[in-house]
């Protein structure tokens, strides 16, 4: 999983060692500032026809991870606005595995951007709606602004998530609140389950090459560049080519194989989520089609 950056920066003076995807670094000072320049290592082939649909708009940075700020498709303008994350970024420390987290109370600070990347804006939680590593590596905040606020006040939209399975071959963007990044690849596929360390996650998407994601870019929004809906939202790689540990993520089968792919990246899907969020955007873990991981 990609650490958190106050982490990872500390391991990285404390060995010396170079950048490795999980590890942030300063970014140059162009890749920072504009997101015109932010299409690192882009799969130009699939991203070209439809890239200019795609910015940084509704995403935020967190204090040392990515998000958004999303909707889902019966989500009303009143209702009170949602940041996507992961788990393994929630502010308390990792969840355990098993352990499911609703209702926390959260005061935390997410820093908005516009298509440019600009922070036009500090937004604020009022509670951890959902926070898990089981299954899938997600945090959702409840904000103490509403869709209509943020919309009026700042010019910015939710992105709206998608209530359907992401296919193979699709053209995503990745898209870095915290780097002011974008980086465009493809879906190469599903992995049938993720497992890392002590964790095991469920239907990963696996990236092309091009998404060479690095530390920092966790809970970044997957984004299909044809409809511009959230699919997935980032969160880890194979690092050091390492089997199943810390950082080393491996793919198991459904007849338990084995394998690795270094240097390789995913996300975890989100088109489960909505439907375990109902009116008024309340979470309902007993509403009909919910299978996300419950306390």
């Amino acid at each position: 999983m990609r650490k958190p950056l106050v982490a990872a920066l500390f391991a990285l003076v404390i060995t010396g060692a170079g950048v490795a995807p999980a590890v942030a670094a300063p970014a140059p000072a162009a890749e920072t500032t504009s997101a015109s320049v932010s299409a690192v290592k882009a799969d130009t082939k699939a991203a070209a026809p439809t890239l200019q649909a795609v910015s940084l708009a509704g995403t935020v940075a967190l204090s040392n991870c990515s998000g958004s700020v999303i909707r889902f498709p019966n989500s009303a303008d009143s209702d009170p606005a949602l940041v996507l994350s992961n788990g393994h970024c929630l502010e308390t420390g990792f969840p355990e595995p098993g352990e499911v987290i609703v209702d926390q109370a959260s005061s935390r600070t997410f820093g908005l951007l516009n298509s440019a990347g600009t922070r036009v804006a500090t937004l604020r939680a009022s509670k951890v709606a959902y926070s898990t590593m089981t299954d899938t590596d997600v945090t959702i905040y409840q904000l103490t602004s509403t869709y209509t606020t943020i919309k009026n006040s700042y010019g910015i939209s939710a992105l709206t998530v998608q209530d359907t399975h992401p296919t193979v071959g699709t053209a995503i963007t990745v898209a870095s609140g915290y780097w002011k990044r974008l980086y465009n690849c493809s879906i190469d596929g599903f992995a049938y389950r993720l497992k890392e360390g002590d964790w095991t996650w469920k239907d990963s998407i696996r990236y092309t090459s091009a998404c060479n994601t690095i530390g920092g870019t966790s809970g970044s929004p997957v984004i299909d560049q044809a409809t511009g809906k959230v699919v997935a939202v980032n969160n880890t790689g194979n690092e050091d080519g390492e089997t199943c540990t810390v950082n080393n993520p491996c793919e198991v089968d459904a007849s338990g194989n084995v394998t690795i792919h270094p240097g390789i990246n995913y996300a975890e899907e989100t088109y489960q989520i909505p439907a375990c969020f109902t009116t008024g955007n309340k979470l309902n873990l007993s509403a009909s089609g919910c299978t996300l991981p419950k306390p």
